[in-house]
């Protein structure tokens, strides 16, 4: 049993359990009540139908994804071309000084590596992530010859009987470096940035419990962590939940306006940022809803790879500390698909 030939999508909606939905896809504009839908959007919901019921939908473990997937364990050596640093460091400049006249306490801009190879490499890769870290849910859409995979630790939100479930992620470190980590104030006033204004974000839509900051281990990254668990006070629609939540401070502007996402929907085209990338993805499922943001992905168009990581930016960074921030999380996404060769720098 496997999916060669046809388009999928699939989740790990915890440690044990993975959806996989068989295509075609019917597509809605709203979550379609009642019957299992996978939700794909771009960074700035501008999808207009972006829940799609699948044909056929799987319930299974994690490791069942080496059954869907071609066996091939033979990758083909990639030729990685590392993102641009000017480039990145003229947004990074011009985040500083919007920063520094006020404007801005945050932003998320983006960089990409990409590499030519075939679409029998990039579909052998799916199969890869059932080895991923319990702590990273992995995930996937394909559809037209196009799509994306990859193993996300955030999660937007989870909902379901009244009850929301939501998490602050920011603040990056090696798990070499957890006990300086553990006492770095810059990551951790990024960290309470995301967290305090997601809780702020979160009072009008019910009773909040933050629990304690922690740090989240993922093997060979670790990240600050914040759980906030809300009890509705109303009934909402998935739809406009979606809206009120994303994106989160930690792949979005703080403060969030429409000028200061305008702003950074500009930064991530000038980087070349997929639009998929940290928007919302996930399935609606028996009447409970799982959505995961997009990072540490691998996409796949036009023959190409396309591996984006993403940095908070506040006062404090540092060009170069970022530029490292950045390196080591797309590292990390080519050791779990097996992909660690080395990049070649532009010229």
């Amino acid at each position: 049993m496997d999916l060669d030939g046809k388009d999928w999508a699939f989740l790990s909606t915890d440690k044990n359990t993975l959806l996989i939905g068989e295509g075609p896809f019917q597509q809605h504009a709203e979550c379609p009540i009642g019957t299992t839908a996978f939700y794909k959007n771009t960074f700035d919901l501008s999808a207009e139908k972006p829940w799609y019921v699948p044909a056929r939908i799987h319930q299974l473990s994690r490791e069942s994804l080496k059954e869907f997937f071609p066996n091939n364990d033979d990758l083909t050596e990639i030729d990685w071309s590392e993102p641009d640093v000017s480039c990145f460091a003229t947004v990074f400049r011009d985040i500083m000084d919007e920063i520094e006249a006020g404007q801005l306490q945050k932003s998320v801009p983006v960089a990409v590596e990409k590499a030519r190879t075939s679409c029998e490499t990039f579909l052998n890769l799916p199969r890869q992530l059932a080895r991923a870290h319990p702590n990273l849910h992995p995930y996937g859409f394909w559809e037209n010859g196009s799509g994306f995979v990859g193993a996300s630790p955030e999660f937007l939100f989870r909902s379901f009987e009244g009850k929301l479930t939501t998490m602050a992620l920011a603040g990056t470190a090696t798990e070499s470096e957890r006990a300086v980590f553990s006492v770095d104030q810059k990551e951790i006033q990024e960290h309470e940035f995301v967290a305090n204004t997601l809780q702020e974000t979160l009072l009008p839509l019910g009773m909040t419990r933050r629990h304690q900051r922690s740090i989240l281990s993922l093997g060979e990254l670790i990240h600050f962590h914040t759980r906030i668990d809300v009890e509705l006070y109303n009934s909402h629609r998935p739809d406009d939940l979606i809206k009120h939540l994303h994106p989160t401070p930690a792949l979005g502007s703080l403060p969030r306006t429409t000028e200061t996402m305008a702003q950074l929907d500009k930064w991530r085209q000038d980087l070349g940022c997929p639009a998929y990338f940290g928007s919302p993805f996930g399935v609606y499922h028996q009447g409970k809803l799982d959505l995961l943001v997009a990072i540490r992905t691998l996409g796949y168009e036009s023959g190409e790879l396309i591996l984006p990581s993403g940095c908070g930016i506040i006062e404090a960074s540092r060009l170069t500390s970022e530029w490292r921030e950045l390196n080591l999380k797309r590292k990390s996404v080519k050791r779990f698909f097996g992909l660690h060769y080395e990049s070649k720098s532009k010229s």
